[in-house]
């Protein structure tokens, strides 16, 4: 199991577990895929607080993914399996056969020495390889799933997630989305064949205070404990929301609301919304 769960001989290390990144295999990142991240602590470009609870932790430095997956018909060979600290995922250095590297996000299985390909015909359907979805088989399970073709991935990017390709018809592929949401998209749209590994990130419990702020998170304060301009929930003569519903301070419901923009193009597109724990099913 990667997940290691040390005795409690601290009250740090009570309720504490960590992810021992078991398919990691190469510690050092390639420095030609390295970019500078700087920090925004919440904030815009007019120096305005927009989102609360964020600042601080580690330095990091941003790793440039190939979204696209466009260099085709070109073997490339896995160099090593990496820690992105931007991500919660592992990504995958791959080296081409004209000497050019690029990361992707590793599926689960992928190891060092495999061959993976992409092209915008068939190829063979193995896990890490790349082409559009009217030459993938259906059933199988997806990963970097494109919106737009040759916009780059924008679907099923976190760690353990996969999309399942369960019909085609026309000129649109019917995918089920991790949430349950089913959606159709483009056949023209590329996808890595595979699920995205490092799966025990969810099972990971951060123990103390201190992990979170190394993570960039700041201590969060209830809404009840604002002052009525700072939050829905503020203000009052006592412990009271006011009959305001559950919602973060920019007044989005939590517990189950709409979260997406009305009249979008690809509304029609969606077939199935994704579940709610709270109302069930959505109805948007």
């Amino acid at each position: 199991m990667a997940i290691r769960v040390y005795k409690p001989v601290t009250n740090s290390r009570r309720n504490a577990s960590v992810n021992l990144h078991v398919e990691v295999t190469k510690t050092k990142p390639e420095k030609s895929l390295l970019r500078a991240l700087p920090k925004t602590g919440g904030r815009n470009s007019q120096g305005k607080l927009t989102l609360i609870q964020q600042g601080g932790g580690h330095k990091r430095r941003y790793r440039i993914i190939d979204w696209r997956r466009q260099k085709d018909d070109m073997p490339a060979t896995v160099l090593g399996i990496e820690y992105d600290p931007n991500r919660s995922c592992h990504i995958a250095l791959l080296k081409y056969e004209d000497g050019d590297v690029r990361y992707i996000l590793a599926p689960k299985g992928l190891v060092v020495g495999t061959k993976v390909l992409s092209s915008s015909e068939h190829i063979d359907p193995d896990t890490g390889n790349c082409m559009p979805l009217k030459h993938i088989p259906t059933g199988l399970e997806l990963n970097s799933v494109e919106m737009v073709p040759g916009c780059g991935a924008k679907l099923v990017r976190s760690a353990g997630m996969t999309a399942r390709l369960t019909n085609k018809e026309g000129r649109f592929a019917t995918l089920v989305m991790p949430s349950g949401e089913i959606r159709q998209v483009s056949m023209e749209c590329r996808a890595t064949i595979g699920s995205i590994g490092n799966a025990d990130h969810a099972l990971v419990k951060l123990g103390k205070a201190g992990r979170a702020r190394w993570l960039g998170r700041r201590p969060r304060t209830r809404g009840m404990a604002m002052s009525h301009h700072q939050h829905p929930h503020g203000g009052g003569e006592g412990r009271s929301k006011g009959g305001q519903v559950p919602s973060n301070a920019s007044n989005t419901p939590a517990k189950g609301g709409r979260t997406r923009t009305r009249g979008k193009a690809s509304d029609e597109r969606i077939l199935r919304r994704r579940f709610s724990r709270r109302y069930g099913q959505l109805t948007l």
